[in-house]
């Protein structure tokens, strides 16, 4: 399974920073030989796309991020790194497409946002892997984020991109498909008067013309540590018994 993450933006809600906010220091992790180190936050994502059975990563990075290729290389933790250019910046489902070229039809995906930090670990592994399914968490603040309308079966309704008053506060943080699927979303995604910035509104798009996903309601915590606030709450659920 291809683990897709989307790792080219510039971060301006926490700048500035000497490097990628993709690195930037989260909590501390022991390395194999009993070194405590910083802990780079994507790590976190990168470690439940593992959990969930990822073998192969692919990071989409713009142009000025070479030190996310420093970081990682060409390995970590068993699984294979390629990386894909996001030449300008062009909205998350742009980025999540550069990586169309070496994800096959019959591979499936999953994929997560590296500012992110969530629970439980094995999150992904809960979502079926035979229908685009979200990972949902509920949050204070839905309105921050892309939340998503369920029927009583879970079926995915419909998703709300950042709307000012949501009809749900819970919100999806990651989400898995067949390969077929994210092919089919990418063809959708090229049509004539479409390129959209958001997943959300691609996915109800998709909806529209008969595609089907469930949302899962397995999520317990979720931070965005874009922002100084959502660090600091980072810090406070990663020290929480």
């Amino acid at each position: 399974m291809w683990g897709i993450i989307p790792a080219a933006g510039i971060g301006s809600r926490i700048q500035p920073l000497a490097f990628s906010k993709e690195l930037l220091p989260v909590g501390s992790t022991t390395d194999a030989d009993g070194r405590e180190r910083p802990r780079a936050v994507s790590e976190y994502l990168v470690e439940r796309l593992i959990t969930a059975g990822c073998t192969k990563l692919c990071f989409v990075i713009s142009p000025g991020k070479s030190d996310i290729l420093a970081y990682y290389g060409s390995r970590i933790w068993g699984a294979d790194i390629v990386y894909a250019v996001q030449p300008t910046a062009g909205g998350l489902c742009d980025a999540l497409f550069r990586a169309i070229p070496v994800v096959g039809a019959d591979e499936p995906v999953a994929i997560g946002l590296p500012d992110t930090v969530w629970f439980p670990k094995d999150g992904l592994a809960r979502l079926p892997g035979n229908v685009l399914s979200f990972l949902l968490f509920p949050t204070e603040h839905p309105e921050f984020f892309d939340a998503v309308i369920t029927s009583a079966d879970d079926r995915v309704q419909a998703i709300e991109v950042k709307q000012p008053s949501p009809q749900t506060n819970w919100v999806w943080g990651a989400l898995r498909m067949p390969g077929a699927v994210f092919h089919e979303l990418h063809r959708l995604w090229r049509q004539p008067g479409r390129g959209d910035e958001y997943l959300g509104t691609l996915v109800n798009a998709y909806l529209q013309q008969g595609g089907e996903a469930v949302g899962i309601r397995a999520g317990e915590a979720y931070v965005d540590t874009g922002t100084l606030n959502g660090y600091r709450a980072a810090l406070k659920l990663l020290t929480t018994p």
